[in-house]
C-alpha cells in the first residue's frame, strides 16, 4: 500500500472514530452516523489498497 493512501485511510478512520465518539457523548445521532460512515470509508480505502498490493506482488 502506498504510504500516501495508507495515511489517508488511517486519517479517515481516526476522524470517523472521533466524530462517532463525540456524537455519542453529546447524544447527536447525525454526528454519530457521519463518524461511522467516515470510519467505514477509511476501512474500505485500506482494504482496496491491500488488494492492489496483493496483485502487484
Amino acid at each position: 500500500m502506498s504510504d500516501k493512501e495508507k495515511s489517508k485511510a488511517r486519517a479517515e478512520q481516526v476522524k470517523g472514530k472521533v466524530k462517532e465518539t463525540a456524537g455519542r457523548a453529546v447524544g447527536n445521532e447525525r454526528l454519530t452516523a457521519e463518524g461511522r460512515a467516515e470510519k467505514t470509508r477509511g476501512n474500505a480505502r485500506q482494504a482496496k489498497e491491500k488488494i492492489k498490493d496483493t496483485f502487484k506482488g
